[in-house]
């Protein structure tokens, strides 16, 4: 029994900073019962039941993009409204990344809504890490209800390594286990290393979940 929101139900505002995978994130959340707005205006975040933070590319370039938004952003989590991290955008929920460095470009502040650093896989491991691999969920969240041992799709050379292990909610393997799905400890903020909206019926499950928590919230 599918238990989304009517069509239209919950509004979604999709962060637009110029990398995100914005039309098929959009699709995915409009099957998922979402009526989505793709914006730059804090305003529309926070008229929104919840935000989601798409991205593809580099950690620098993702923070310096997003800069003028970062006040937007954290006010939003700091309210305990939904914030919701795909690839690059979960990456970009933590503190700092090696991306930068490994560059040369020197260090990057993230939104440092869930501390931690994102690392690279080692050199003995093929990069960017790209394909369909095993969610194993670690704890409870709304977010993973029903998707332990399903299979989402991966494209990535970084991964979180966050402070508090208690934010991890799920893991993968690819040589060494690595969070695929972190929050942060009131549970409102929350990102996928996976791209929901390339990992087929577990992704919809995965945004349905995260549609469902912005109409409860």
């Amino acid at each position: 029994m599918d238990e989304s929101p009517p069509d239209g139900e919950v509004s979604v505002a999709l962060v637009d900073y110029g990398l995100g995978n914005l039309r098929s994130a959009t699709r995915g959340l409009e099957r998922a019962g979402a009526s989505v707005e793709t914006t730059d205006d804090p305003e529309a975040f926070a008229a929104a039941d919840g935000v989601v933070l798409p991205g593809v590319g580099a950690f620098r370039e993702g923070m310096e993009n997003a800069g003028p938004l970062r006040e937007a952003l954290t006010d939003h989590a700091a309210a305990g409204r939904p914030l919701f991290g795909i690839c690059l955008g979960m990456q970009m929920l933590l503190t700092t990344s090696e991306e930068a460095d490994h560059e040369g470009e020197g260090e990057v502040t993230g939104l440092d809504l869930v501390p931690g650093t994102n690392v690279r896989f080692e050199v003995d491991q093929k990069v960017p890490h790209m394909g369909w691999n095993e969610l194993d969920v670690a704890r409870d969240h709304p977010l993973v209800e029903g998707v332990d041992g399903e299979y989402a799709y991966f494209v990535h050379s970084y991964y979180a390594e966050p402070d508090d292990a208690d934010a991890v909610v799920a893991t993968a393997d690819y040589g060494v286990d690595f969070p695929a799905v972190v929050a942060n400890e009131a549970g409102n903020v929350f990102g996928t290393q996976f791209h929901p909206e390339k990992s087929g019926e577990t992704g919809l499950k995965i945004l349905r979940n995260f549609v469902e928590y912005c109409a409860e919230r």
